[in-house]
């Protein structure tokens, strides 16, 4: 998508223009509407457009306006119009006309901060996001038309510098959801370990370790989940140092499930699969320290995945086997479909013993009891330290990403002990599955601050109501983390 700013929107092909509840127009609206005899206050009076968010109303350019047709699109009320009514009101704009068959829409932001000119193209750019990879016949009426973005702003050089600062997290969220639209047979762990070492372009330091590493290291039970497959585990680990050298890294860690069927506990065959987007907590990390480089961010940071596929061969683990992790723990794996536990405990353990960051925070699709328990509109957060998990929840609401802290109680630790082992990994029935498997990583976490986000019923998306998210993949979490380190830990 081609982005640019101009003073004037002379000439613009469609043309969106902002409009409050209550129709109220937003800076030129009421320009065109006094120009054209009331002719937008009439098209708005014969419908239920009312200005609303994510609504829109697309009306023929009346006489005397030099475009081709008018995009009307809510801004929700004005005493609560704040960034992401602007967001929304910016993509439900790109959505109303991306099959016209023009190619160009001009978004009337003169009236508006150059930074808020800056962020109604970062938003149209997210809208705008389709992964058409592996789509080889699709014919041109079926395919967006529109091709370039045109933001009218008061100070172009203003505006093109808050979209320039925006537009590495924009780039950011899309690597994640490319990682998370690719199918299993693509992008299997050593191609998303080489993605990742791609990222070394934009400043990152990657280390990658093999198998053969990692069975020197002591990941067994990483290693465990992906003896069943024919493809190679990694870890992949990525370093930001944008802060003061010496000081203490913030450390993100994601499980890389690069299909999970479940190994010899099978998942049924409906729905399996969606399980290529396993890996949703790896996107979502690496995203992060993709957009923390991309940015220049002033922070020490650390980004750690392990990427394994779940099989059930003649070498993957069973149900009853017992194997001591990194930490030296003991685990009686019970179910090998709870399996990103296993690869997050060794990982997390890794971190903080190699890296003694100031905190850890996992993101991991983990449990379909998130899903149970919260719905598929929000992610759930558990963590040992308040102010982490503040930070964190104070962050996602200002990109629009839902989050919800649950509770790990201690005395629901007695559902993960086993007399086999120091810890099973699964608990007792299904009640409570997603505090058990957070209690399960958090012995891994050797009392270093964590938290351990839940992103099963938000990785994916079949019916997105976000204008600037698509259904699909979301790249869930790059945003929050983003803003999060932003407001919380940069220098």
């Amino acid at each position: 998508m081609k982005i640019e700013f101009v003073t004037s929107a002379e000439a613009a092909e469609v043309l969106a223009v902002l409009v409050h509840e209550g129709r109220a127009f937003v800076g030129m609206g009421t320009h065109l509407d006094t120009a054209t005899g009331g002719s937008l206050t009439k098209a708005m009076s014969h419908s239920r457009f009312t200005g609303g968010t994510n609504s829109t109303l697309v009306v023929a350019a009346p006489a005397g306006v030099n475009a081709a047709s008018i995009v009307l699109t809510g801004a929700g009320e004005a005493d609560k119009f704040d960034d992401l009514a602007l967001e929304a009101a910016a993509g439900a704009a790109y959505h109303a006309v991306k099959m016209s068959g023009a190619t160009s829409l001009t978004i009337d932001a003169y009236y508006l901060t150059a930074e808020q000119a800056g962020r109604a193209a970062f938003a149209a750019r997210l809208a705008a996001y389709r992964f058409l990879k592996y789509r080889t016949t699709l014919k041109p009426a079926k395919t967006p038309s529109i091709e370039t973005i045109r933001v009218v702003a008061a100070d172009v050089a203003a505006a093109q510098a808050a979209y320039d600062a925006l537009s590495p997290v924009a780039e950011a969220v899309e690597f994640a959801r490319d990682l998370v639209a690719e199918p299993a047979n693509v992008l299997y762990p050593v191609e998303f370990a080489k993605r990742v070492k791609g990222l070394e372009k934009l400043g990152l330091e990657v280390e990658i370790l093999g198998e053969k590493e990692l069975e020197k290291l002591g990941f067994r039970t990483l290693l465990a989940v992906g003896q069943g497959s024919r493809r190679e585990s990694q870890v992949a680990i990525m370093k930001w140092n944008g802060g003061t050298k010496g000081d203490q890294p913030i450390a993100f860690v994601g499980k890389g499930v690069t299909f999970d069927t479940g190994g010899i506990s099978l998942k049924p065959a409906d729905g399996m699969e969606e399980m290529k987007w396993d890996m949703g907590g790896s996107a979502a990390v690496t995203g992060l320290m993709h957009a923390l480089a991309g940015r220049k961010a002033k922070v020490n940071a650390v980004g750690v995945i392990g990427l394994v596929e779940n099989m059930p061969d003649g070498n993957a683990q069973r149900p009853g086997d017992v194997v001591e992790s990194l930490s030296g723990q003991t685990v009686e794996v019970l179910n090998t479909d709870a399996e990103g536990r296993l690869v997050l405990a060794d990982c997390l353990w890794y971190t903080q013993e190699r890296f003694k960051p100031k905190f850890m925070l996992d993101l991991a699709t983990l449990t379909g009891a998130m899903i149970i328990a919260l719905g598929l509109e929000y992610a759930g957060v558990f963590s040992n330290s308040d102010e982490l998990a503040d930070n964190f929840l104070a962050a996602a609401p200002k990109v629009g990403e839902n989050a919800w802290r649950m509770p790990i109680p201690t005395f629901y630790e007695r559902h993960i002990d086993t007399p086999i082992a120091d810890v099973k990994n699964t608990g007792n029935g299904r009640a409570g599955g997603s505090i058990t498997a957070a209690l399960f990583l958090q012995r891994f976490t050797n009392g270093t601050p964590w938290a351990h986000i839940d992103i099963a019923p938000v990785a994916w998306v079949k019916d997105s109501r976000n204008p600037t998210v698509p259904d699909g993949a979301v790249g869930w979490g790059v945003r929050t983390l983003d803003r999060m380190v932003a407001d919380s830990y940069e220098g």
